[in-house]
């Protein structure tokens, strides 16, 4: 497998798909602006994801994939997990349509405080629920074309959500902001997961792969990914536990939970095009490799994809520290949207980013040791984890209000790097080079004094902003592939 190829596929994809995002989200911020409308959406749009991290491109995905690659690929095998999926998702819809309204408190909390926020909220909770069957259903299709290697496809299918979103809401501008917007909105968001089901499938049977619903057996396979999908489910529980705790905290500040939405999504863009996207193809070379008893083959991979990532990741940390004010002012600072809110989402860019290169290192040793089958370590540490940014939110609120939430995110991610890292050097599963080591110190020293210098660039507009991105890339990227060539 050319791994650096697939990596820059699923990266490109990825980016076409954060940029569109940042359309939507541009829109969104015109349109709901940073108030009651763009919580309510917001908030109800936090229970389907969490469900597709959890159930489709969390646990299922990394317990999934080793076991596939043990089976030597078995139809019959991806045939039955599918339809054990899919009956599951069924039953989970239905308990959350009825107890929809504890959720919702539980979720959000201070939204009782204002007349109607909640009733909205549960109602538009009610209807993009139903989009968990069908995006959960969409990522096991991924899964297993990424078992393929085929890995362009399912990157794109995000794509799908926000083209429909942003025809959505440039029709809804002529109806104001009003709730009929969010009706507009959970509606698009359930017909986009329909589409992305359906187009995955059809490309699952083109390859000639009859992957179809039948009556769920259980078996010794189905017995044994139950019990290690119960056991990562808790891990990867932990973590959206984590972001569910920070939207709870933050819904007793008005506004909060759409700062922290936006600049989260600021800072997940470099991750998604860098981090998810070495995540996504490692699951499968390193299952492949581990399968095989090649251990040099996954620490050449591990140390390869290390350089490679944190060469573009590290100034990316820079470059949003420094740009974070102008970045937020020009992209959102229209029609409703505040200078007040960009303000608040820049001070939380500007401590969150710096969690960036634990989370893709992250990415790297817990794939390794999910590949490994290893289902329990990645639990602890996220236990740990939790244990650490829960503590944190709940402290320094009272101190700092909302920044509780980017501080806590960045010490409890560099905690679950190091538990993570000494996880798989206890079990001889990972090996960094002196190159690696030498080669992350340079492009950390080379991102900082570039951003020194950003820092004196005057922003006075977006093309300015554009003009000074593209400048301190072109600056960079020359001396950082001398340093990946030489060191």
């Amino acid at each position: 497998m050319k791994i650096g190829k697939h990596i820059f596929g699923v990266g490109v994809m990825t980016g076409i798909s954060r940029i569109f995002g940042f359309v939507r989200d541009m829109l969104i911020a015109r349109v709901l602006g940073a108030g009651r409308l763009s919580d309510i959406f917001l908030a109800a749009f936090k229970l389907p994801n969490l469900f597709r991290d959890l159930l489709g491109e969390g646990a299922l995905s990394a317990i999934f994939i080793p076991m596939y690659a043990e089976s030597k690929q078995d139809e019959s095998f991806a045939k039955n997990v599918f339809s054990w999926l899919v009956l599951v998702l069924l039953g989970i819809t239905l308990v959350f349509e009825i107890f929809m309204p504890l959720v919702v408190w539980g979720l959000a909390p201070g939204f009782a405080d204002v007349p109607g926020k909640m009733e909205m909220t549960v109602l538009i909770s009610r209807i993009m629920f139903v989009y968990v069957i069908f995006i959960c259903a969409a990522a096991f299709l991924s899964a297993v074309l990424n078992a393929f290697s085929r890995f362009v496809l399912a990157a794109f299918m995000p794509v799908m959500l926000n083209i429909m979103l942003i025809f959505a809401l440039l029709w809804s501008m002529r109806l104001g902001a009003s709730d009929t917007v969010l009706y507009i909105m959970s509606g698009t968001v359930v017909l986009s997961g329909i589409i992305q089901c359906l187009v995955l499938w059809g490309r699952i049977i083109r390859r000639h792969f009859g992957l179809h619903l039948i009556i769920p057996r259980w078996t010794p396979q189905i017995k044994t990914m139950f019990k290690r999908f119960g056991v990562s489910l808790v891990g990867n529980g932990f973590y959206q536990i984590t972001i569910i705790l920070g939207t709870l905290v933050a819904s007793f500040e008005s506004g909060a939970v759409s700062w922290l939405y936006y600049s989260d999504r600021i800072v997940q863009l470099p991750f998604a095009m860098i981090g998810l996207a070495v995540g996504t193809v490692l699951m499968s070379s390193i299952s492949n490799a581990i399968a095989a008893k090649n251990m040099r083959s996954v620490y050449i991979q591990q140390n390869s994809s290390m350089r490679q990532s944190m060469m573009l990741i590290l100034p990316c940390v820079a470059g949003l520290f420094v740009l974070a004010h102008p970045i937020i002012k020009y992209l959102f600072e229209y029609g409703a949207w505040t200078a007040e809110s960009t303000h608040a989402v820049a001070l939380a860019i500007m401590i969150q980013v710096f969690v960036l290169p634990a989370m893709l290192v992250s990415q790297i040793y817990s794939k390794t040791l999910y590949a490994n089958q290893d289902v329990v370590t990645p639990v602890r540490t996220s236990m740990v984890s939790l244990g650490v940014a829960s503590a944190l939110y709940l402290s320094l609120f009272w101190f700092v209000g909302y920044l509780a939430i980017p501080i806590g995110v960045v010490v409890s991610g560099y905690v679950k790097n190091y538990l993570l890292a000494r996880a798989c050097r206890r079990c001889t599963l990972s090996h960094m080079d002196g190159r690696t080591v030498r080669a992350m110190v340079a492009f950390g020293v080379w991102s900082a004094l570039l951003g020194v210098g950003l820092w004196f660039v005057p922003i006075t507009g977006i093309f300015s902003l554009c003009l000074a991105i593209v400048g301190y890339g072109i600056v960079y990227l020359p001396v950082a592939f001398i340093i990946n060539r030489k060191i």
